[in-house]
């Protein structure tokens, strides 16, 4: 008998990717695509099902050969439903059917969760967390995500995520009198890719990306730097709540501005050694291990067990 095949889905903020596999941590043929800057939620469901006919097409698979269709999708999504809650980087997501959109269009059983929690298991099972528990993903990119992985199953609160690591408030200041209140930022609009570029872009009075960034950071920019230790300094602050909130043996950071390096991760882990709370700090931090498919890789594991099997919460 012909050992199942199934397809992993990432819908993310700036890109498309999809990947046949066995949902065991080997990937086969895969597709990639970027998603315009100017694109709406219906472009990207165009751009979905082009993309999958296409990667169906050139690896000589037929779509009755798909046994079922695991998706990570780039905001919070309901996991009973597979609807999409809310997209922050794509407009007219929320409220969608996602899960239910599929099978009618492709008629595979389709589950669908949220992209960090999706790279969380993938990690757990296949990557840098393999053989470790609990471990705690997150990737810094475009956004921040988070999750929690116990047992090799993710921590999913009460269906709806949980860890949103990226949406936690790192500055702020009170107005009087009480109870007004301004904030500055979350996590991710002050240290994520975006908020980084938009930064740097700000004080060159030009468009700067994260790679650029790290080259003007290498030569010794005291501007792009000043940026950059602040970005990696409230990401400290917030690993920090995390070790003291969850106790992690291991937390595995993805996710482009983590591809920097040692640029990245050694500011990083000194910062965490000066703000964990001592009793927990024996977690080490590592770089994520799959790269680029990671989400795809999560979601044909998702696709082979199912949710119940993956996650935990009420």
């Amino acid at each position: 008998m012909a050992e199942p095949l199934f397809l992993g889905l990432e819908i993310g903020g700036t890109k498309l990717q999809a990947a046949l596999g066995n949902g065991q941590g080997q990937i086969g043929p895969s597709w990639r695509e970027r998603v315009p800057p100017e694109a709406d939620a219906h472009t990207v469901r165009q751009l979905v099902v082009h993309g999958i006919r296409q990667l169906l097409q050139q690896s000589g698979r037929s779509a009755t050969e798909i046994t079922a269709l695991g998706v990570g999708f780039g905001g919070p999504v309901d996991d009973k439903t597979g609807t999409v809650l809310q997209s922050f980087q794509i407009p007219g997501w929320s409220g969608f059917p996602l899960r239910d959109w599929l099978t009618d269009t492709f008629t595979w059983p389709t589950v669908v969760c949220n992209d960090a929690a999706v790279a969380a298991l993938a990690e757990a099972h296949f990557g840098a967390g393999r053989g470790i528990s609990p471990v705690f993903y997150t990737n810094i990119g475009s956004g921040i995500g988070g999750a929690l992985v116990v047992g090799g199953r993710v921590y999913r609160g009460f269906g709806r995520g949980a860890t949103e690591l990226g949406h936690v408030w790192i500055d702020y200041t009170w107005d009087e009198p009480w109870p007004q209140t301004t904030y500055w930022r979350d996590l991710e609009g002050g240290s994520s890719g975006w908020a980084i570029e938009h930064a740097v872009a700000n004080v060159l009075g030009r468009t700067c990306t994260v790679p650029q960034a790290l080259d003007l950071l290498r030569q010794g920019d005291p501007r792009v730097a000043m940026i950059w230790h602040r970005a990696v300094q409230r990401f400290a602050l917030a690993l920090s709540h995390v070790v003291a909130l969850l106790a992690p043996r291991r937390i595995v950071i993805g996710g482009g501005v983590s591809l920097a390096g040692d640029s990245f991760f050694g500011p990083l882990r000194q910062y965490l050694a000066r703000l964990a709370f001592p009793a927990l700090a024996a977690c080490d931090i590592v770089p994520a291990a799959l790269g680029e498919l990671v989400v795809p890789h999560g979601a044909l594991l998702l696709a082979r067990l199912g949710l119940e099997s993956l996650t935990f919460g009420s």
